[in-house]
């Protein structure tokens, strides 16, 4: 498959980041994009999504900044999504790794591509606003 590792600093230690980012609650918070909504149900992280129920199984609690999560659509198809925050410098950089999957488009790989960046912006929106 294609894939495109998509990074952005955030001037935010990793620790920081990496809390809050792999909260699921926070998922609507800073990825507007694809969740509009999350709660647990029957110990499943569940978000409304633009395409309806999707169901979030993330990689557990670490300290490597692993935050590596598989999201089941609607469909029932599985999409993995890599994702870490690194340190770099006083900050961290945060990397998220897509895949074009099968029966995805060029343009459709590229739009995901600007929403994964539209929504590491808001992340950072969000870590380095006053009193974050």
């Amino acid at each position: 498959m294609k894939s495109q590792t998509i990074s952005l600093f955030i001037a935010a230690p990793p620790s920081r980041v990496y809390a809050y980012a792999s909260n699921p609650k926070n998922l609507p918070l800073w990825v507007p994009s694809f969740c509009k909504s999350v709660e647990l149900i029957n110990g499943e992280w569940v978000v409304q999504s633009p395409a309806g129920r999707a169901v979030f199984q993330f990689a557990s609690s670490n300290s490597f900044g692993v935050l590596d999560h598989t999201v089941t659509l609607p469909s029932g198809v599985k999409l993995t999504n890599p994702m870490r925050v690194i340190s770099n410098g006083d900050g961290s950089e945060m990397l998220f790794t897509l895949f074009q999957h099968e029966g995805m488009s060029d343009r459709q790989f590229q739009e995901d591509a600007e929403l994964v960046l539209s929504d590491l912006h808001t992340l950072r929106g969000l870590l380095e606003s006053p009193g974050a």
